[in-house]
């Protein structure tokens, strides 16, 4: 994605603000997993944190992603494991992977990016027969006890109009990751047993979401606005508002502040508490995962 290899966005920001995946979402990718487990690729490895985590489970592991600012994070969490190699292509361009020579190739979070008309292709060629092809991703997340903010969250996020990100979200992609991926087929000429497991969040309490629950996470408000400053569409804004700088950093404001001041509004123990921003609140991220096995 465009957006994430740019030189303006704070790819340690992203590194250290985004959900990470939990160990039974691994364990659920492991456990569909046939076969022997010697090469494992990850494709739009962003900050590497798949990788290195299954670094572990495969003798070998190769990251890929086109974004040279990502890579770099990734080589500096993963500094200390020496089975795996990065590299800097798309996930449709890996003509240097030998036919059948892949166990596993894995995507999180940056599937609903790729040309699957090349996309399938390629995978269908470097894995070997009953290799596993492993896609997920998650859209927006949702304050579990706070209806009222995640309206407002919901408002900023995908409202039209020049005060609103949702003009600011590249598509088709956004929609991909919205429709919680199932608008993406692995076809069925080349591979069997796809499975998917999907969660869509209810902002009734924890866990009060239909499906099988892998993000979520207690964050302070202060932090949730600047995994906010993460999106792409935020940083779309940005760029046609340099004007307006966030608060914090001694600005007048920006849609992020914005957001913020009209959920206060609405959540009075939030603006009552001189201290909000440090107030701990529960999310969940709605998500799906794409299990597919090579014929």
């Amino acid at each position: 994605m465009a957006t994430f290899a740019k030189s303006s966005f704070s790819h340690a920001s992203y590194a250290s603000l985004r959900p990470v995946y939990p160990q039974r979402l691994y364990n659920t990718v492991l456990a569909y997993h046939q076969g022997p487990k010697s090469f494992c690729v990850d494709v739009g490895c962003g900050h590497g944190i798949v990788a290195k985590e299954l670094a572990s489970s495969f003798t070998r592991v190769m990251a890929t992603d086109p974004s040279p600012g990502m890579l770099d994070q990734a080589r500096s969490l993963s500094s200390e494991i020496s089975n795996i190699e990065y590299r800097q292509t798309s996930a449709e361009t890996i003509s240097f992977l030998e036919d059948d020579s892949v166990d596993m190739i894995v995507s999180g979070q940056a599937a609903h990016w790729f040309d699957y008309s090349k996309f399938f292709p390629e995978m269908a060629r470097v894995l070997r027969k009953e290799a596993t092809l492993a896609l997920w991703g998650y859209k927006d997340h949702v304050f579990v006890d706070r209806p009222k903010a995640t309206e407002v969250l919901n408002k900023y996020a995908y409202g039209e109009g020049n005060d609103l990100l949702g003009d600011y979200w590249q598509q088709p992609g956004r929609k991909i990751v919205q429709n919680k991926y199932r608008d993406i087929e692995p076809p069925a000429e080349e591979w069997e047993d796809v499975q998917r497991i999907e969660y869509e969040p209810e902002a009734r309490g924890r866990n009060s979401g239909k499906g099988t629950l892998f993000l979520e996470k207690r964050i302070k408000l202060g932090d949730c606005m600047n995994y906010i400053r993460t999106w792409s569409s935020y940083h779309g804004w940005q760029e046609q508002h340099p004007e307006s700088q966030k608060r914090e950093a001694g600005g007048k404001g920006d849609i992020v502040d914005q957001m913020f001041d009209e959920m206060l509004k609405i959540e009075p123990e939030w603006r009552d508490d001189e201290n909000w921003k440090d107030r701990e609140v529960d999310i969940e991220w709605g998500s799906g995962l794409i299990l597919a096995r090579r014929k």
